[in-house]
């Protein structure tokens, strides 16, 4: 009898201390929602995230984001053309010499051809560095990678079939509003022998990744004159100044920043003057420091910028015997005629995909028209 007794007193003991349990807990949980009430007491929010939460997944998910896509950046420039080295040519060469020449005309034009030019007067400043960085070595920088390997090649702005010199004395003429260079001078020789020598491992016909100027993809709007210029103000304008004069170096010969406009600068008929080229140009280039992997310009940004850039005033240039063949003129030519609808307006500042569409669709018909013949 005692130890039914005793089992009894153990049971109840033990649903008591099991009642005090669920009362601890009960406790709990209500100590731990007067709490909550108290800090946050809008019940409907309770389990709705915070802006401030959702601010710091945004920022986490993008700083992911970047992460990704500066490390797939970073892959893709591994496969990029690299310039071949000028001191893998024997010291004692002639042609050494005549290579390094042909790289110090690049990196100062000026010094040498310019209002100021120890050898000749006819270029108005800039260097050629201004526009195809690092001596024209500089991924997406304007480089000479396809120059040697696509020239001699037919090209739709002449329509001719145009060699090195060629294209050299273009950008005399037009990039640095000047006149062009004899052929056979020592500095046509030396530039010529310059940038062939850092193509030659491309083989002929090929263009290489990461060659000339990169090719921004269309916006789906208009390039914004307006919202350019607040850009320059605020990314460019303390290299290129206020009035985009650039800036001259203390020896006042050559330009510590290039003018981007005004007399000294290229005039219309330069390739920089296209939108195109001259936003994707900048988009990995400037501001300063900007690269292939870490670039500082979204791609509206450049193309805007490039919109004001190109609409100040510069030296003007004959171009009425450009582009013979209207129909081969690209999309963000400025001056007509056209072989399409689009105005002088749109063809300069966009939209560009509805002038594009209409170029490939006449083109499609074009090659239906020579199939069923």
């Amino acid at each position: 009898m005692l130890s039914i007794n005793n089992n009894n007193n153990d049971s109840i003991i033990k649903l008591i201390k099991q009642l005090l349990g669920v009362i601890a807990l009960l406790v709990f949980t209500l100590v731990l929602i007067l709490i909550i009430v108290l800090f946050n007491p809008q019940p409907s929010k309770w389990f709705v995230k915070s802006a401030e939460d959702i601010a710091k997944e945004k920022s986490n998910d993008s700083a992911i984001t970047l992460i990704k896509a500066e490390q797939i950046a970073k892959n893709e420039s591994n496969t990029f053309w690299i310039p071949k080295d000028i001191t893998t040519v024997a010291s004692d060469s002639n042609i050494k010499e005549q290579l390094l020449y042909g790289k110090k005309l690049i990196e100062h034009t000026a010094k040498y051809l310019g209002p100021k030019g120890t050898v000749l007067k006819i270029t108005n400043g800039m260097n050629c560095q201004n526009c195809h960085l690092e001596a024209g070595t500089k991924a997406w920088g304007n480089n000479y990678g396809a120059v040697f390997s696509t020239y001699p090649k037919y090209r739709a702005r002449s329509g001719k079939e145009e060699d090195i010199y060629k294209r050299i004395n273009d950008c005399f003429e037009r990039s640095l509003n000047g006149k062009a260079l004899a052929e056979q001078s020592n500095e046509m020789q030396a530039i010529k022998s310059y940038i062939e020598f850092l193509g030659k491992d491309v083989k002929k016909g090929e263009k290489p990744k990461g060659s000339g100027i990169y090719d921004l993809p269309y916006l789906s709007r208009a390039i914004d004159v307006t919202n350019g210029k607040a850009l320059f103000a605020t990314k460019c304008q303390s290299c290129h100044q206020a009035n985009g004069e650039g800036l001259l170096a203390s020896d006042k010969i050559e330009y510590t920043y290039p003018p981007l406009w005004g007399k000294n600068s290229y005039n219309q008929g330069a390739g920089l003057y296209r939108m195109s080229r001259f936003a994707g140009y900048i988009k990995y280039n400037m501001p300063q420091g900007a690269t292939f992997t870490k670039p500082q310009l979204t791609d509206e940004e450049a193309w805007d910028i490039a919109a004001f850039v190109n609409s100040q005033p510069r030296p003007s240039k004959d171009l009425s015997k450009d582009w013979p063949k209207i129909n081969e003129k690209p999309v963000d030519h400025p001056f007509g005629p056209y072989a399409d609808i689009f105005t002088e307006q749109q063809h300069k500042y966009g939209p560009y995909q509805p002038i594009k569409y209409e170029q490939k669709k006449q083109i499609e018909l074009k090659e239906k028209s020579k199939t069923k013949l």
